[in-house]
């Protein structure tokens, strides 16, 4: 039911105290306003502890820094006279026993007349004694259309033509923000740019970084690594390649589901970390991780509350990527915890969201031993996908040396010799082949000359690989791998 709606039927239904939880106090207030002259005869007395009653000439300045005395204009007020009292900041008294026990007097008078408490708050907190008294009515930030109408007002106003793929970006980068947040940001990019173009994202996606600061369990990540870096991975390539468009208004119309996630398994070093930031790029996405040593709190209850948080966050900021590293030890054999069921609880929280979740945020977590984590994760409907990142094959090892040395050789890659390398690079992860190429170019710069070909060779015979260190874990993932029970994310990946 809409915010609108949801309201009129409490009003009609003359429900005596009302909790609005936003940070939007203005434009709440405003809807409050045309929804009660649109559907509803009631006069409105709007309060707040600096300034007292205001808004009403016959009240201007009543009860300034006395809630009580504010709560007392209530009961003065004609029996007979449809009101609505807007009480500003108002739970920050609700602890106080004479604020609670008057409440709970009025609340007598306000079922027997039109007469209703509206108390607008930024934080939720409700006093037991009261809970059962006051019901609580969740604001939304500013919707598509909402989006969509404050962006075409300043287009408008400035007489700019935009793309229609453009205006899509802007409105998507939008989402998540406050309205009065937009037009900040939307000042500054004018300020900045003079003009509105594809340079306005990554304001708007910096904007969403300044919430994400404020909590300590998501970290804004920029990501700037790209797709076609990434090296082999074809079948993983493929399908992300065709849910590029999918958070898309023209995939909505088209009746497709919002993506849900990926679970990407692995030895590590094969770039399932790396995979993750260049999804984010390539869908221009906000991309935040958490850090799931946080997560877990030493107070009773301290857990769920700040994954509930962490929820709240990333739904807030949609349409973005959730990303979280190394999912299996955080929820690993939560049976023989001796933590009281805590990591049952948040595991049982986090899997019902997955599941349940409506709201655009793409999940992608990673995991070095899939062995390690509980059935209910793994389970169709979780994520979208699971794919295994095996050790890259002769062919992917040349491309991934191709990529790096483009990138430390950028007028002389070509001259190296791709075979000889990919040939003596086996069982070398991706992240280790970069490494080799960094030990080769240590060695030349020692000499004081360029580095070759053989300068990475001896780097690879002085390099012992983790595959090779940890051979059993290696086979172990590679047979599972090989039963059909995962997708590849290589596609020339052969099992015998």
């Amino acid at each position: 039911m809409k915010f609108n709606d949801e309201l009129t039927l409490f009003l009609k239904a003359r429900y005596p105290i009302i909790y609005i939880n936003t940070i939007e106090e203005d434009r709440v207030e405003y809807v409050i306003r045309k929804n009660v002259k649109t559907n509803l005869n009631r006069s409105i007395y709007t309060w707040d502890f600096v300034d007292g009653y205001t808004n009403n000439p016959n009240n201007e300045g009543f009860a300034k820094k006395n809630p009580l005395q504010a709560l007392e204009l209530v009961e003065k007020l004609n029996a007979e006279t449809p009101a609505l009292f807007l009480l500003k900041d108002f739970n920050k008294f609700l602890i106080d026993i004479s604020i609670s026990r008057k409440l709970r007097n009025i609340t007598k008078i306000l079922k027997l007349q039109p007469k209703t408490i509206i108390i607008v708050g930024s934080e939720l907190n409700i006093p037991k004694e009261l809970q059962d008294l006051i019901t609580v009515l969740h604001f939304q930030l500013p919707l598509e259309n909402e989006i969509n109408q404050e962006l075409n007002r300043l287009i408008n106003s400035l007489n700019i033509n935009l793309e229609p793929t453009l205006f899509e970006n802007l409105s998507r980068a939008c989402q998540g923000l406050s309205l009065e947040r937009i037009r900040r940001v939307l000042s500054k990019i004018i300020a900045t740019y003079k003009t509105i173009d594809n340079r306005s994202i990554s304001i708007l996606l910096n904007e969403k970084k300044q919430i994400i600061s404020q909590t300590e369990i998501l970290e804004y990540w920029s990501a700037d690594e790209k797709i076609v870096n990434l090296g082999g991975l074809n079948n993983l390539k493929e399908w992300l390649k065709k849910r590029r468009s999918a958070f898309s208004i023209q995939a909505g119309n088209y009746g497709l589901p919002t993506p849900r996630g990926l679970l990407l398994v692995g030895i590590q070093g094969t770039g399932k970390s790396l995979t993750a930031k260049a999804i984010a790029n390539e869908w221009q996405l906000p991309l935040l991780k958490l850090d799931v040593g946080k997560l877990f709190g030493g107070i009773v209850g301290e857990s769920e509350s700040r994954l509930r948080q962490m929820i709240n966050v990333a739904e807030t900021i949609s349409p973005c990527i959730l990303w979280i590293d190394e999912i299996d030890k955080a929820f690993s054999n939560t049976e023989n915890k001796g933590d009281s069921g805590t990591s049952n609880r948040v595991l049982a929280t986090f899997i019902s969201w997955l599941s349940e979740k409506t709201k655009p945020v793409f999940v992608i977590a990673t995991a070095n031993n899939i062995d390690l984590l509980p059935l209910e994760i793994i389970r169709k409907g979780r994520f979208d996908e699971i794919f295994f990142l095996d050790l890259p094959e002769k062919k992917e090892r040349e491309e991934i040396f191709k990529i790096h040395l483009q990138e430390f050789r950028p007028n002389s890659w070509e001259s190296f010799n791709y075979s000889k390398l990919g040939e003596l690079s086996d069982t070398f992860s991706g992240a280790e082949i970069r490494q080799s190429i960094i030990e080769g170019m240590y060695h030349a710069f020692y000499e004081k000359r360029e580095f070759t070909t053989q300068d990475i060779c001896f780097a690879l015979n002085e390099l012992i690989p983790l595959a090779q260190l940890e051979t059993n874990q290696t086979l172990q993932l590679q047979d599972w791998a090989s039963s059909g029970r995962i997708r590849l994310a290589s596609s020339n990946k052969i099992y015998l």
